[in-house]
């Protein structure tokens, strides 16, 4: 059975949750606090931790950053706060999903069905070099993409921007991130620059640059790879 923490001050969300929760056979621990959350996250091993940012002893950001310093948990940010300066902040401090509130039920469950799906799946490990698609071959080793039967000539920045995103498949990667890794500190505001280059990767190896199957745009927050 898939476990998930939700962390909710609210009653009545936290209610709806865990009925929708259980009907699909998750099981549900549920804190109204980030200390209750962190305290049971660490006695109940969590399979996901669904997380509202404005919780009455600390900021969601902090219980994200607690929770970062020894499990790689999925955490879906659940939050009313919409500004892109603080979506980013949740997901630099390490969530892997934000929600808007209000949502639909649907949308979230879609959602963390992504989340517990990303997690079954064999991450990338630290040795590994070859990253296949039905579209494309990126082989980390030798630096060498191939769509087809052809190599596909990628410049150095586009190499850089390309091994980011494919060694962390369906995880969103801030554009504050991907900035300072690949043109610096100084350029962390240069969102132009993302927005050329994912354009030009996709005309190399999307089918349908226009409708990207894999480099995918999450707007305001940045892009994850999808294989």
């Amino acid at each position: 059975m898939t476990r998930v923490l939700v962390v909710e001050d609210d009653p009545q969300l936290v209610r709806a949750l865990i009925i929708n929760l259980q009907a699909r056979h998750y099981g549900v621990d549920a804190a109204s606090d980030g200390a209750t959350a962190l305290r049971l996250a660490a006695a109940r091993q969590p399979d996901v931790v669904m997380l509202d940012l404005g919780l009455p002893d600390m900021d969601g950001v902090a219980v994200i950053k607690g929770l970062r310093d020894w499990t790689r948990v999925p955490i879906l940010v659940l939050s009313a706060r919409q500004s892109s300066d603080e979506k980013v902040a949740a997901l630099d401090a390490g969530a892997d999903d934000y929600v808007t509130k209000p949502f639909s039920m649907d949308e979230l469950l879609a959602r963390l069905r992504a989340a517990v799906r990303r997690t079954e799946e064999t991450p990338l490990a630290t040795g590994t070099t070859l990253v296949e698609t039905a579209d494309f071959t990126i082989d980390l080793l030798a630096k060498r993409a191939v769509r087809g039967d052809r190599d596909v000539r990628l410049t150095p920045t586009e190499w850089h921007l390309l091994e980011i995103l494919v060694t962390s498949p369906g995880r969103l990667i801030t554009q504050k991130y991907l900035l300072q890794e690949v043109w610096g500190v100084s350029q962390r505001n240069k969102t132009n620059y993302l927005r050329v280059y994912m354009a030009q990767l996709r005309r190399k190896l999307e089918a349908d640059p226009a409708h990207p199957r894999y480099l995918i745009t999450e707007p305001g927050m940045g892009y994850r790879f999808e294989g």
